[in-house]
């Protein structure tokens, strides 16, 4: 039955499709389109109607549809010209994906029929409706709930989770496993109260795609850092609807205390290389959305193709998505994967980049906890340190020198040194806080803490690219066995290294990051990339065990320890003029004779002892913190000849204390608190 369409000329703005008294008002930007169609669809993927937009309003077309209702499908085409010389994708046979849909009929799934460009530069002519998931009107509300108070300085800890590798083996109801009810089930919960972690952060949920070399090889896309659009939450980790089960499950993080910020995939999408499907925003206007030269895709990102972040269409589209992010869903900030292209103008980064600039301005996203990954793989991609105040970033010099120190690599001390105190090399002091560098060990994108004391090379063949992929120095190292072993010599070897890398990493100035499953002892086999394999490999493995209860012990005493002293977190410096205002820390650095560290001990290539001695400005509390990375016997001298007090903490109960010094019997981290 033919029907007769009653249309408004509706309102350009909000964007997406909203719901008004009479029907949907649907707002799309396409700059460069000389017509854009809205393709109606029943719940079976039937075709009702293709309408015409009526207006178009700087760049945007918009029409209102009288009569519509929420839960309605549809999809969009674009006419123009397709020009590939040009980056014109313009190709009416494709159906489109509303980059502001907030919810999809299914999921993505790669079809031939989806390729806009032949392998002879023409325009492919087949229909891809019936392999495109429809966008669904919808407009979905916040959840009603209390949100915790945002951690402050020493309070923060973040807890890098994946939402199915972090359930999907939890001793829970079955059908909770691997979901987002399941990730803040009463079990998951328990566990991280008990660890004493402020911050979960989520790894990507928006909806994405498997690429076609995985889907090829019958692998998947278990990391999720390939969305389809930047609005919808990934099925996959629903039981039935997406949208809702996220926001309980950010309503009950909220519950127990907890902050949670979303790892967010703005550089890239989906779509990946021109030869790919075309389902969204290339056919929409390619020439706008992604960065371009010369007939070719700036690939910065590695996966194809590259977000034009410094467009004011992509500008707003990024700033909606985040405000929906946090003002609908729930969450409380975020953690910018590759974010250099979020600060790339044309082509250089710059800290006032208008996407930079636009969300530290804006009165709600200022407000929230951003993380960056400061880099990609473009000219110049590599910025850690240079993104402006409001930013926390992520410090691979940390990781790198922490590792190196504790394998006894030479020559590492001053640096070492230089990292414990929150890498003032690379956050200066008066311009930012020692908590802007986010100190971490491991990250999902290489060894688990586990596999870095197990391993000395990389184990990558279930990723069928014959273990070419992933990196090749990890500054990692075996003990003398290469993967599993039942040596027990080698067994405690590799927990005392653990327990070192772990107190280390919350006895530094800064922020920490813990990945999710450390504290389990959680093994990948060796995989340093494993982010096509959702099985055991990447799935936490819960059982109880003495490696297990000895690290998640450490690192909830050792966090109630950093929040009980601040200085261990944030140290106020004299000669910082960010700390001008308050009463000054002091820190001073010693030797194991208990003298102050000479030029000749900074310069000695082989030290292995390291000791720092912080006097809070405050309560005049001194504590005492030492590393020591030799397993042979070692008498130490307390700085001066101050008296020891008490032992705060250590990585070995058989080092032993005395009044004026510590035989450190193994390699150790020691925290003590001596007499003022």
């Amino acid at each position: 039955m033919t029907r007769n369409w009653q249309i408004n000329v509706g309102f350009p703005l909000p964007l997406g499709a909203t719901p008004t008294p009479d029907g949907v008002n649907f707002a799309v930007f396409s700059e460069h389109a000389q017509q854009l169609y809205l393709c109606l669809f029943n719940d079976e993927g039937d075709e009702l109607a293709r309408l015409p937009f009526l207006e178009k309003h700087r760049g945007i077309w918009h029409m209102e549809v009288v009569g519509l209702e929420q839960g309605q499908h549809y999809g969009l085409r674009a006419e123009g010209s397709f020009d590939p010389s040009n980056m014109s994708f313009f190709n009416p046979n494709k159906l489109l994906i509303d980059p502001y849909a907030k919810q999809l009929s299914e999921r993505l799934v790669f079809h031939e029929e989806q390729i806009t460009l032949t392998p002879e530069g023409q325009a492919d002519q087949r229909d891809s409706a019936a392999f495109v998931p429809k966008s669904v009107v919808s407009i979905p509300q916040p959840l009603a709930h209390i949100r915790p108070s945002k951690p402050r300085g020493a309070e923060r800890c973040l807890y890098e989770m994946h939402i199915k590798g972090f359930s999907q083996q939890l001793d829970i109801a079955p059908e909770l496993r691997g979901t987002y009810l399941g990730a803040c089930s009463d079990a998951a919960i328990e566990h991280l109260q008990h660890l004493g972690v402020s911050t979960i952060q989520l790894m990507p949920c928006f909806a994405f795609a498997d690429e076609i070399h995985l889907q090829t090889k019958g692998l998947s896309n278990y990391w999720g850092y390939n969305p389809v659009n930047f609005f919808t939450p990934e099925p996959r980790y629903a039981l039935e609807n997406p949208v809702s089960e996220f926001q309980q499950m950010i309503a009950r993080f909220h519950e127990a205390g907890l902050e949670v910020i979303l790892d967010v995939v703005y550089n890239h999408t989906s779509e990946s290389e021109l030869t790919h499907g075309t389902t969204s925003f290339r056919g929409l206007d390619n020439q706008v959305y992604y960065r371009h030269q010369d007939g070719q895709y700036l690939n910065y990102t590695g996966c194809g193709n590259c977000v034009n972040t410094y467009h004011p269409a992509t500008v707003r589209l990024i700033c909606d998505s985040m405000r929906y992010w946090v003002e609908v869903m729930g969450v409380d900030g975020f953690r910018f994967d590759l974010g250099v292209d979020l600060g790339r103008e044309q082509n250089d980064f710059s800290p006032t980049a208008p996407l930079l600039q636009a969300i530290l301005q804006d009165p709600i996203l200022s407000l929230t906890t951003l993380v960056m990954e400061p880099w990609d793989i473009g000219p110049n991609g590599y910025q850690v340190g240079n993104f402006p105040r409001g930013f926390l970033e992520c410090n691979d010099k940390y990781r790198d020198t922490v590792r190196r120190f504790w394998r006894g690599d030479a020559n590492t001390i001053p640096e070492f040194a230089t990292r414990l105190m929150g890498s003032r090399d690379l956050f200066h002091k008066g311009h930012k806080c020692a908590l802007h560098s986010v100190n971490y060990i491991t990250y999902h994108d290489g060894y688990t803490l586990h596999d870095l004391v197990a391993y000395h090379r990389r184990h990558n063949l279930d990723n069928l690219e014959e273990n070419r992929d992933g990196h090749t120095d990890n500054i990692s190292q075996n003990f003398g066995v290469e993967g599993e072993t039942d040596d027990s010599r080698i067994l405690a070897a590799r927990l005392t290294q653990q327990k070192c890398f772990m107190a280390t990493l919350l006895f530094s100035q800064g922020t920490p990051h813990i990945l999710g499953g450390d504290e389990l002892a959680h093994s990948q086999k060796g995989n340093n990339n494993a982010y096509c394999q959702d099985n055991e490999i990447t799935w936490l493995n819960w059982q109880a065990s003495n490696e297990r209860d000895t690290l998640t012990g450490l690192i909830k005493e050792a966090l109630a320890l950093r929040q009980r002293y601040p200085i261990l977190a944030e140290a106020f410096l004299l000669d910082d003029p960010l700390y001008q205002h308050k009463p000054s820390d002091d820190v001073s650095w010693f030797n194991e004779s208990g003298q102050l560290m000479s030029q000749d001990d900074w310069q000695h290539s082989e030290r292995d002892f390291l000791s720092m001695q912080l006097t809070d400005a405050y309560n005049k509390t001194k504590l005492w913190l030492m590393f020591y990375r030799e397993d042979l016997p070692l008498k130490v001298r307390s700085p001066n000849g101050s008296q020891i007090k008490s032992v705060l903490f250590s990585t070995h109960d058989t080092n032993q204390v005395h009044e004026f010094e510590c035989d450190l019997k193994m390699r150790s981290v020691m925290l003590l608190e001596l007499e003022t």
